[in-house]
């Protein structure tokens, strides 16, 4: 067993860093930061999710419980609420963005051999969305009724690698589900199991759904 660092860092050490790196230098992320980088930032709400944090100030307490062994976390300094507060919401999203995709494409490629248990060669998907609810004084601009706000996250899994997103959109709460299929590039043979909020009968008789007419 590995003793000399915490499992977090060995956790984190298999994400690609340089990619990282690279990223947040092509948007400009650390430009003018003086505390909490990108990279501690990533950590800090790897962290949360990893453990099942539920707020900034769950996170700076339960980092803050843990000072003597943050430098062997990846932290350079604690992390205070307030400043992981303005970095979550002035940094560029696009770094996230792109990082997930990249750990999506790393983490698809563990499990492309993956037995999915059923007698398919097709491969197998399966869409669905969920509805985040917000604050509606914080993100007015996800306005969805009088008093509440909302997005609206449609996720595409494939069966056949791990259960791993292949595709994530996230939309305002209003859009209905039977609109994701719009959004998608189907694959040909392919196999997509979804409920009946997406179901649309005339989708089927229109490109890309409907079969090829065959020559006479």
């Amino acid at each position: 067993m590995n003793t000399g660092k915490t499992l977090f860092a060995q956790v984190m050490d298999f994400l690609p860093w340089k990619t990282f790196h690279r990223i947040v230098a092509r948007h400009g992320g650390d430009k003018g930061v003086r505390a909490l980088m990108c990279a501690e930032q990533f950590r800090a709400m790897a962290f949360a999710q990893l453990t099942y944090r539920e707020s900034l100030r769950d996170i700076e307490a339960c980092l803050q419980a843990q000072a003597a062994k943050l430098y062997h976390m990846g932290f350079r300094e604690s992390v205070a609420r307030s400043t992981l507060a303005d970095a979550n919401e002035l940094r560029d999203w696009r770094i996230w963005e792109s990082f997930a995709g990249r750990l999506i494409t790393q983490a698809r490629e563990l499990y492309v051999s993956e037995d999915l248990g059923l007698d398919l060669s097709n491969t197998v998907y399966a869409l669905d969305s969920t509805t985040i609810d917000l604050c509606l004084s914080v993100f007015p601009w996800a306005h969805l009724r009088t008093t509440k706000a909302a997005v609206k996250m449609h996720t595409l899994l494939d069966l056949k690698a791990g259960n791993i997103p292949s595709f994530i959109h996230v939309s305002d709460g209003k859009l209905h589900d039977v609109h994701a299929l719009d959004l998608l590039e189907l694959e040909v043979g392919a196999i997509y199991v979804m409920d009946r909020g997406h179901v649309d009968l005339a989708r089927l008789h229109t490109p890309p759904f409907a079969p090829r007419s065959r020559a006479a």
